[in-house]
């Protein structure tokens, strides 16, 4: 049988990722997981599962504000990064389309800074959408932190450019599959003795009502809306799409 060709997210959450987005701050995950606690109102011991955990920075937030936090990624190198930040919780490596918990494991789900729609198919994000909904104890929350659809498509910057550690780097993006999919090409240039390296990202648009009935059919019902971190109203100009819903019974 002939093996397809590897899924983007493979390649690209690894040791580059980390070079080049070195800003992805503490500060924004506080606030990221401040909206959490504020919207939930859930006390210390919490059992919280961080979908596309990446280096930790969330887990370490929701650690310190004595949730017990659970991290799962696909990347070995992000989990790596994720073990040497203080505190960042148990770790685990798996897909999130087949989540390796018993059903009613977690109180609180949470999927930070846009780790969804990454798949082929709608179905594939609808399967993480029902394993989210498994995996929660009845009435638990998901916090789905989504980038909106709108603005993206509205502001999409086609190439910028900048320089990371001497080397040049090169984002391209365009919207492919009649709009569905935001595409980004990422262009490292070569480090001494080394060659360019290329690498894709690849995020399926959904809409804020398009998001809504998706987390319906997976029995998840919406209950909060923000346009960001801030807990800001949610709008077609909002920097984000920020949407927590509760598993029905």
């Amino acid at each position: 049988m002939t093996k397809g060709p590897t899924p983007w997210y493979r390649d690209w959450f690894g040791g580059e990722y980390l070079a080049l987005y070195p800003h992805r701050d503490r500060a924004e995950a506080r606030q990221a997981v401040e909206l959490l606690r504020q919207t939930i109102d859930r006390g210390p011991g919490t059992r919280v599962l961080d979908l596309g955990c990446g280096a930790g920075r969330h887990l370490v937030e929701l650690e310190g504000i004595g949730y017990r936090a659970t991290g799962l990624d696909l990347s070995m190198p992000m989990l790596m990064a994720a073990a040497r930040a203080a505190g960042a919780g148990r770790l685990v490596r798996a897909d999130m389309r087949v989540l390796p918990f018993a059903s009613g494991s977690f109180d609180v789900v949470t999927s930070y800074f846009t780790s969804f729609g990454y798949f082929d198919r709608e179905q594939e994000d609808l399967q993480v959408l029902h394993e989210v909904r498994r995996v929660l104890a009845p009435c638990g929350a998901f916090l789905l932190d989504f980038m909106n659809a709108h603005q993206v498509i509205a502001n999409l910057r086609r190439e910028d450019r900048r320089t990371v550690a001497g080397v040049e780097v090169v984002q391209e993006r365009k919207l492919v599959a009649g709009g569905r999919i935001v595409e980004k090409r990422i262009k490292v240039g070569a480090r001494k003795g080394g060659a360019e390296r290329e690498f894709v990202e690849r995020v399926r648009l959904y809409g804020p009502e398009e998001l809504d009935s998706i987390l319906a059919l997976a029995g998840l019902e919406p209950f909060a809306r923000f346009g960001g971190y801030d807990r800001g109203p949610l709008s077609r100009s909002s920097p984000r799409c920020i949407v927590l819903a509760e598993a029905r019974s």
